[in-house]
Formats: C-alpha cells, structure tokens, sequence
C-alpha cells in the first residue's frame, strides 16, 4: 500500500498569518453537550489559537450529530472553546445566511466564532455545490482540520476546497503521523484488529481490508452480526447498522475467500432482551441455538483459541487497535471488552483506540486516534477524500498567500 499522506498538501503550520485575514476553520467536533470526550476539540485548539494570536478573524464550521434530525447547536462548543483558549469566542447559529456572513465580517482581528451546525444542512453530507460557495462567504481562505470527517466528502470540507486556497490544520498531520505505525502488513509484528460499534465502514473497509493484511480479526458490534448472518445464524433483534445488505455481502466476500487473517467468529454469545434503553434477562447461548427474535446479542465469549493467540500478543509482543465499541459497554456488557482492553494494554504491545464513541465508551489511558472511519479508510487506502482535495486545491491556488 502506497501512503499518500500529506504529499503535496500545503500546511498550515507552514503559513504566514497576517493580522485581519479572514480564514475559515473547518473542524469535525462532533461531541454531545456532556463533553465525555473533547479530543476532537482539543486536537484543533493550538491551530486556532495560533490563528488568533497573529490576528486572523476565524469563522469555525463543524458539525454535531448524524444529519439533518440529528444536528444540534453547538454554544457549548463555543464556550468550551473560549475556557480552554481563555479568550471570548462568539456563537451564531446560522452558518449560510447574508446574517451569517455579516457576523463573519463584522469580527475583529484575533476574534473567532463558531458557527451553527453544518449538518442542519441536507447538503453538507451530499457535498452540495451551491451550500459549499455558502460557506465559503464567511472567509478567504481555509484551515481544514477534523480528520474524524476526513473520508467524507462533505460541502464544509472537501466542497469548500472549490471555492477557496486551503490549508491542512495541524490535527490532520498528527493524525497521520499517529497512525503510520499500523498502516499496511507486517512480518515483524503480530497485528491484531478489534473491529465493533455500529457504523457500516468497520465491516465495508475494516473488515474488507483487515483480514489482508492483519493476522488476527476480532469482529464485535454490528461486524459480528452481520458476520453472523452471512453465515446462516439467526440473531434477532440484534443491530446490523445502517447499511445491512452493503455489509452482509463483504461479510459473505469476507467468508468465502483466502485470508491474511485469521477471523473470530465466537462460539457463545451474550442476549439480552431489549427493555428501551435497557436490556433485560442477560445469558450466554451458543451461536448455533439462535438468538430469538425479541433478543439482541449484547457481548460474546472469546474463544479459546483467541485467548491463547492474546497471549501470545502480550508475550512476543506486536500491534493491536479497537476501532468501535466491541459489545454493549456503556450498558454494562463488558465481558469481551475488559478481555481485548487487558491485553491491548500490557507494555509488550503497541495500541491504539480509533474514533469518538470509541475512546468514550472504553477506559483507556493509551494512545487515541479521533477518527474511526476515517483512520480505518487512512490505513486502507493510504489518503481519504480530504488529502486528495488538499492535493487538488494546492495545484490550483499555488501561487496564493
């Protein structure tokens, strides 16, 4: 796997800001209102204030939620943001609005705001055109951070790169940089693969490219169900994600030809009955019993095999991450995931926690990524939609700033 990283992408770390310029910064927060996990903000705060401190008015694009239903406002973002950075930091819950653009123009020099919600926007997640040069109006030129959006081309980051010269924050190039130690196969080191939550990219690409080029796969979450339904088992109510015919077919790919990997398909599974947001009536099955139709799989039993191959982990050493919550965590599912977490965590092995759900559901003290699907699509392809924009927008805005 070639990795294109940040080749021929212009950095903002390496630009000059003068005072009064007019920049946007398009980030990728996305965090609820408890703030359980702020890396996805943190990771853009030196970037910003390093705009602020030499005078730059900085509008702040980014989203929260999964669309158009879904998408709140975003004043706490502004007021966290203004706490960590001590310094005012404005809100305007509009974003392509001549309002918006006259709040935009009407900042000071070292003054930011944090506009409304990209995603209350039914064109931010289809990349609209005409939405993009919206955006656009609030500033000359752009910051692009938010690599957890990073493989979606979206109208606040890949379309704003139609409009105007870019710029690739300093959260995309620690981000890459953090995940090059896993990217690609490796004869050195054992390489483990945890791959769970709900989102269709663990099984689309996770699962796809994992199992070539890692020597152990452990599918958890909506994987595992879609696995198991690929292999004729019965699993209820249990979730499948958003996508369930895309990711049964790999899954079916998956199963049907020769791996790298080598894939845990568990041979008891935790059920419980769904009750709202609780569960109820919790027990371990065997796989092959079926799960019945008012039940979810909620946690699975490590084979063990697995558990032998582990140890093998923490004694020789070797790689490992978690991309998506393996089981029903936060719900006090925790069998599976103390296991992975005890192993990924002995000092022999070099690990890492992919994405925000991730790294808020699961205690971990090690190294994070912010970026799930879009870590998982870095690894596999080695850029994301993204880089590829940057790369597009240098060569036209080459000789600007």
């Amino acid at each position: 796997m070639r990795s294109e990283g940040m080749r021929g992408v212009r950095l903002l770390s390496q630009q000059e800001i003068r005072c009064g310029q007019r920049w946007i910064y398009s980030a990728g927060f996305n965090v609820g209102r408890a703030l359980a996990d702020t890396g996805r903000i943190d990771e853009e705060l030196p970037a910003i204030e390093r705009l602020l401190d030499a005078g730059a008015r900085v509008a702040v694009l980014s989203h929260q939620g999964n669309g158009v239903d879904d998408a709140n406002e975003l004043d706490f973002v502004a007021d966290y943001i203004a706490d960590r950075l001590g310094r005012t930091v404005g809100y305007f819950p509009g974003n392509a609005t001549p309002d918006a653009v006259d709040r935009a123009h009407a900042l000071r020099a070292g003054e930011a705001v944090v506009f409304g919600n990209t995603r209350k926007h039914a064109g931010e997640m289809t990349n609209s055109a005409e939405l993009a040069g919206r955006f656009a109006a609030l500033g000359d030129c752009a910051a692009i951070g938010g690599f957890s959006k990073a493989h979606r081309a979206h109208a606040s980051n890949v379309g704003l790169l139609g409009h105007r010269p870019a710029f690739a924050a300093d959260s995309l190039v620690h981000e890459t940089g953090l995940l090059a130690p896993w990217a690609g196969s490796s004869d050195e080191l054992y390489s483990v693969a945890v791959l769970g939550g709900v989102k269709p990219e663990k099984t689309a690409i996770g699962l796809e490219h994992l199992t070539a080029t890692y020597d152990l796969v452990i599918p958890g979450g909506a994987v595992l169900n879609n696995l198991l339904r690929a292999l004729g088992h019965d699993i209820g109510s249990s979730t499948v994600g958003s996508r369930p015919e895309k990711c049964l077919q790999v899954s079916r790919n998956v199963l049907n030809r020769a791996n790298r990997a080598e894939l845990h398909i568990p041979d008891e599974v935790v059920i419980a009955r769904p009750t709202g947001r609780d569960f109820a009536d919790a027990r371990t099955i065997p796989v092959s019993r079926g799960v019945p139709s008012d039940y979810a799989i909620v946690d699975f039993v490590l084979a063990p095999w697995v558990c032998a191959k582990l140890d093998h982990l923490t004694s020789h050493g070797g790689r490992a991450f978690i991309a998506g919550t393996p089981a029903r965590y936060t719900e006090g599912f925790t069998r599976a995931s103390d296991a992975l977490l005890g192993a990924l965590g002995h000092d022999r092995v070099n690990a890492l926690l992919l994405g925000g759900d991730t790294t808020a559901d699961l205690p971990w003290n090690g190294t994070k990524s912010t970026g799930g699907g879009s870590a998982l699509h870095y690894l596999a392809y080695g850029t994301c939609p993204v880089f590829d924009a940057l790369r597009t927008n240098a060569l036209r805005w080459e000789a600007t700033l």
